[in-house]
């Protein structure tokens, strides 16, 4: 997702704009710029292809402006060029914008704006309508604007005869927005000025933002006032830097005990689990019939975890959806149906939109999220905050272990009450959930030799991942670290799916991941590595034995703590994580910011 930053007070501009900006660069850019009030009645604007430091080169150091927006693009409509870079500037106004408008062309019929382009982007369109519309009013320009605008989008907006001024307007895409005695600030992550001010509010949709040096006034699309909603961040700026690692994704991968233990902790009492303090009523987890979980992603294999958690211990269907294709398809749900949304952000747009599509079947929808008062939250029933802290490197991580930690505690509360487990089961569970953390340090431990082995796969082009039953959905995971980080093509299969095609696949040294932590199915796994070890793979074998007594089946055996089979998914994934990690940095990738992604999704 694209990255907005806008301040205006008594600091420089430019210097704010541009570290805003490169504490954005994690959410994948292509492009670069900023904007600022030169001069009484001029806005200038730098932008360019590349990185926040080739912005940088362009800047001028004496630039005293002390207001501005800033903008990392990253392309959707138009190539990656100079001129379709952001900010876009036309006439008496200068626009940035995150989003999507999907009827731009037709604005760009009806308003006559053709003439005036320079650029392929939707966003100079409404830069273009803006100043069509505009007769000395800002806000009353973007009240006409937005009626005629349909997407997503997140506007900040300069006008050349306000100087000191910003303007903001938002659909769906998130803004954050605070005010201090350095000025009044807005971002599309608080990531951008938390350095400035730990407090913070989310700019309402559809409320128009002003901005001066002195203050931040909102109101709603009629002109009524409305009193920001200030929230505090409660993770210490440093928790977005590095702290001595080389990058934030192995910075992130060994925060998952401490993140785990933050997010379960709250929600045990007497050794069960409970939510009182989130506020969830104990009536939302009885007279269930199935539940939906939809999520994208990371958050999507997350859920599937959950899934199998859930289902195997209510003898209920749980049902696993895409975001993407559940808001497209008539949802089998009814007002006993519990439905949960998994998204990092919370400001996915799929899944927000798959929630709304719930909330008209069901009011049992619950929201597992990190970030507090994002749209998700706000829209479901119920929410569960993750306590995982900033998130920076693109390829999700400790996101995930504190989503599935989640599901864990859901799927003991949700046995309790359908009476499927009895007490000492539940606190025998809780347990073990406890001492999750202490099982992942003995893993990261490992690090040293994970790395030794990722030489065999950093010139690899196929990896396989295969597994069977809880090992399976986690292998889903792994192969997404490793393909989005260090663009090896990787896929997971459950084994016993090999004979049927994919095994033709598998030649001599390409890679095979397997779990094999499952008691139950472990013997048949085993049987399905001497399948692709015949074939030539280089097989690395994960399980909890203490040795291999036949060396031949595998090629490296990694030791896990010897933890009871449903909870080895922790473990199991902070070695993918690391496999993923040390093979993109082997091939001298940047792991945390990989090409053509975004950390957010917010448009479709």
């Amino acid at each position: 997702m694209c990255g907005i930053i806008g301040f205006t007070g008594k600091l420089k501009a430019q210097d704010v704009l541009l570290t805003g900006l490169a504490s954005l660069e994690y959410r994948g850019y292509d492009s670069a710029g900023i904007a600022y009030f030169k001069d009484t009645g001029k806005i200038s604007l730098r932008k360019t292809v590349g990185k926040v430091k080739d912005l940088r080169a362009i800047c001028d150091d004496d630039n005293n402006s002390t207001c501005g927006i800033g903008h990392t693009r990253w392309a959707t409509h138009g190539g990656v060029t100079n001129a379709n870079a952001h900010p876009h500037k036309v006439g008496q106004v200068a626009l940035i914008h995150n989003g999507i408008i999907e009827n731009y062309h037709d604005l760009a019929t009806k308003y006559d704006l053709t003439d005036e382009l320079i650029s392929e982007t939707d966003t100079e369109v409404a830069a273009a309508l803006i100043n069509k519309l505009y007769e000395g009013d800002p806000k009353e320009a973007l009240r006409k604007a937005v009626a005629e605008i349909e997407g997503s989008f997140a506007f900040c907006v300069l006008f050349k005869d306000h100087p000191g001024e910003i303007y903001a307007v938002r659909n769906v895409s998130p803004m954050v927005a605070t005010y201090c005695d350095d000025g009044a600030f807005i971002a599309s992550d608080l990531t951008a000025f938390i350095a400035y001010n730990k407090r913070y509010f989310i700019v309402p949709e559809y409320h128009i933002l002003t901005m001066t040096a002195d203050g931040i006034t909102l109101e709603d699309l009629d002109g009524d006032s409305v009193e920001p909603e200030y929230m505090e961040v409660n993770w210490d700026v440093t928790a977005a830097q590095k702290d001595g690692y080389p990058h934030f994704m192995i910075k992130e991968i060994h925060e998952q005990p401490a993140a785990i233990t933050r997010t379960i902790t709250p929600r045990i009492k007497d050794m069960l689990p409970d939510f009182s303090e989130d506020a969830i009523a104990d009536s939302f987890f009885e007279n269930v019939s199935d539940i939906t979980i939809v999520a994208c992603g990371t958050a999507m294999y997350a859920g599937m975890v959950g899934k199998t958690m859930i289902q195997n211990r209510l003898h209920i269907p749980v049902t696993v959806a895409i975001a993407s294709e559940f808001r497209y398809e008539e949802p089998v749900i009814n007002e006993k149906s519990m439905v949960i949304v998994v998204s990092q952000s919370g400001e996915t747009i799929d899944t927000l939109e798959a929630l709304r599509l719930a909330n008209k079947y069901t009011k049992k929808t619950l929201s597992i999220v990190n970030v507090k008062g994002s749209s998700i939250a706000r829209e479901s029933s119920y929410v569960l905050y993750t306590h995982a802290g900033p998130e920076i490197a693109v390829a999700s991580t400790k996101a995930y272990t504190v989503q599935v930690a989640s599901f864990y505690l859901l799927a003991c509360k949700l046995a309790m009450k359908q009476q499927k487990i009895s007490v000492e089961e539940a606190r025998t569970f809780i347990g073990t959930l406890q001492e999750i953390p202490n099982y992942i340090e003995e893993v990261l431990a490992q690090a040293p030799d994970i790395e030794q082995l990722t030489k065999r796969m950093i010139n690899a082009n196929n990896a396989f991942f295969i597994g069977r039953g809880l090992d399976y959905t986690l292998c889903m995971e792994g192969a997404l670290k490793l393909k989005e980080i260090s663009y090896i093509h990787a896929e997971a299969y459950a084994a016993g799916e090999l004979k049927h095609g994919t095994i033709a696949l598998v030649s001599e040294g390409v890679p095979v991941i397997a779990a094999a932590t499952q008691k139950h199915v472990y013997s048949k796994v085993i049987s399905n590595i001497r399948e692709v070890k015949a074939r030539g793979a280089y097989v690395i074998l994960l399980s909890k034995d203490k040795e291999i007594t036949d060396p031949s089946i595998c090629d490296v055996h990694i030791n896990l703590p010897d933890v009871s089979d449903e909870f080895t998914i922790f473990e199991s994934v902070v070695i993918f994580q690391l496999i993923a990690y040390y093979t993109s940095v082997g091939k001298g990738l940047n792991p945390d910011q990989p090409r053509n992604l975004a950390k957010s999704v917010t448009v479709e």
